[in-house]
């Protein structure tokens, strides 16, 4: 894997690195402009985030932590990396903090469930295994926090992970190019 930080992105999907389709491609079905899925991603990651961390509140009978919050947003760049380790080749990292964004592209083919894990990991590492940690130990409040907000922070790759499961045939490669998503088998 070569990582390359591509710095701000403007908006346009366009900008993004793209590559020649091959042969019998089909887009995802998804969101058509990066704004429509910002603000999408935005509401749904904040939906379930106060769900998780009404429920780390609940179980542990205090507030949440802040120390668990710095932890969440410390994650939002190693998020990112584990992302880009899931790739072979060159991936480029884009920020674009005022929609609340941080994400990886890369144009590679991949299997379906190498695409699947890439989208997951960072949601596995930092999301889940803490909270799941919380749910166990209770009194461990700063990983319950960590969890429920890094949980809730990988909304747009759970939706992408959603259309490779449901659109994707299971000997299919997937790549991406610009602002979507695409397999061809």
């Amino acid at each position: 894997m070569k990582f390359h930080y591509s710095g701000k992105f403007n908006g346009d999907g366009n900008s993004l690195p793209q590559r020649e389709h091959p042969t019998g491609y089909v887009q995802f079905k998804e969101a058509e402009n990066i704004k429509e899925f910002a603000i999408v991603m935005n509401i749904m990651a904040m939906v379930i985030t106060f769900i998780l961390l009404f429920m780390v509140s609940y179980i542990a009978k205090e507030r949440t932590s802040l120390t668990g919050i710095f932890l969440a947003l410390v994650s939002l760049v190693p998020h990112e990396f584990l992302h880009a380790l899931c790739f072979k080749e060159d991936v480029y990292m884009y920020t674009n903090l005022k929609q609340g964004m941080l994400f990886v592209v890369g144009t590679e083919d991949m299997s379906k469930a190498r695409f699947i894990m890439m989208g997951l990991c960072p949601n596995i590492v930092f999301g889940f295994i803490p909270f799941i940690l919380f749910l166990i130990f209770p009194n461990l409040t700063v990983l319950g926090t960590l969890g429920a907000l890094a949980i809730g922070m990988g909304a747009g790759d759970y939706y992408n992970v959603f259309n490779a499961l449901t659109q994707v045939p299971k000997d299919a490669k997937i790549y991406m190019s610009g602002f979507h998503s695409y397999w061809y088998k």
